[in-house]
């Protein structure tokens, strides 16, 4: 943050001046909503004769450490599944040209990563709820916003590239079976992903 508004917030929340006036204020000096709301956020409501400063969440090494094992878990995961579909896909319609015994490698990798990634991945993050439960601010950490805005970033990548391959395919008349199934893996399992996410950042600012 800025120290201008931080110093200009503290002192005028000294001397009593309402919340709703220093927001009209800095909002006509030019400051962006969040910038004020953020400012002002610094600071607890409440009576007392110097503004009081509110506890700012603290992410340790620890937690930094199982929130960026937690995304690569779900990153590992979603891609092994996408390809054990994949794979089904291709055993359920096979292409005529290809050979299917590499297929049988593929499936043994991505079900040996699906083994150990998915359930570390639902062991960590049973762990973070229970410490935002436990401690709400912790919500706030900025290597968890970081990462659930690189993945939501992925994930609408990924669907948007999902989306114009198919549109591709359909306007070539080329849109077969097989394809139009593997298309929707992708779609869905990256769907899912961006939903998930975007439901988790949207309770985050209802509770703010």
């Amino acid at each position: 943050m800025q120290p201008e508004i931080h110093s200009f917030v503290k002192e005028a929340l000294a001397r009593d001046i309402s919340r709703t006036d220093i927001k009209a204020a800095l909002g006509k000096a030019g400051w962006q909503d969040d910038e004020i709301a953020s400012a002002l956020d610094m600071y607890a409501e409440m009576p007392f004769a110097i503004p009081v400063p509110k506890r700012k969440p603290y992410l340790s090494a620890r937690e930094a450490f199982i929130y960026l094992l937690l995304f690569v878990c779900l990153y590992i995961s979603a891609f092994n599944f996408g390809a054990l579909l994949f794979d089904f896909i291709n055993r359920w319609l096979p292409d005529a040209t290809q050979y299917l015994g590499d297929d049988l490698v593929a499936i043994r990798m991505s079900v040996a990563s699906l083994i150990v990634a998915f359930p570390l991945y639902l062991w960590l993050s049973s762990i973070m709820m229970k410490a935002v439960r436990k401690d709400n601010e912790k919500r706030a950490s900025k290597i968890r916003k970081w990462l659930t805005y690189i993945t939501l970033f992925v994930a609408a990548g990924v669907i948007i590239g999902d989306l114009i391959t198919l549109l591709f395919n359909l306007l070539g008349g080329e849109l077969t079976l097989r394809f139009a199934f593997k298309v929707l893996t992708v779609l869905l399992i990256a769907g899912l992903i961006f939903g998930y996410y975007l439901w988790d950042l949207r309770q985050e600012e209802k509770e703010a």
